[in-house]
């Protein structure tokens, strides 16, 4: 996408939202946009601005499970390309035990996606390069907020195998 208009998407997952990023390119390489005032999944900084931090993820290694009790997260990838899993179960959710795949990075899947508390994630680094993630969080990260479970946990139905 080159332009300011944003495609906002709903995702399988009540409060997983996916946001078109846009792309400009440039002789020297694109620019790549992520946040602006206008963007419409920016959160409510009212209560100030969380953090914004980058998370390396080498080829074919698994990041998982993880979810955040009270955190929203915005991720783009804009080096490398990442899979990426959620699981939804949230009690009372519209959502409940509804399991979501997707890929997230360039040239392809530049895009940003909202994370919302209470859903369980994970991901891993697709092809042989590395993935760049970039989260824009709406609180400083706090390991007594979030939760974590094994890669291979029976209690998400998902078997990370080498190919997908």
């Amino acid at each position: 996408m080159t332009a300011d208009n944003y495609i906002v998407q709903e995702m399988p997952i009540v409060g997983l939202i996916l946001q078109s990023l846009c792309t400009i390119p440039t002789e020297g390489g694109p620019v790549l946009r992520m946040l602006r005032p206008d963007t419409p999944l920016l959160p409510d900084f009212s209560q100030g601005f969380g953090e914004l931090y980058f998370s390396e993820v080498l080829p074919g290694k698994v990041k998982a499970w993880k979810r955040h009790r009270r955190q929203t997260q915005l991720f783009a990838v804009p080096c490398g390309l990442l899979e990426l899993v959620f699981f939804d179960n949230r009690p009372g959710s519209a959502t409940d035990q509804v399991l979501f795949h997707t890929l997230l990075g360039r040239p392809e899947h530049y895009a940003l996606l909202r994370i919302p508390p209470m859903v369980w994630y994970g991901f891993r680094a697709r092809g042989d390069q590395p993935a760049l993630i970039c989260n824009f969080a709406d609180m400083p990260h706090d390991p007594a907020e979030c939760e974590r479970l094994p890669a291979d946990s029976p209690a998400i139905p998902w078997l990370w195998k080498e190919q997908r």
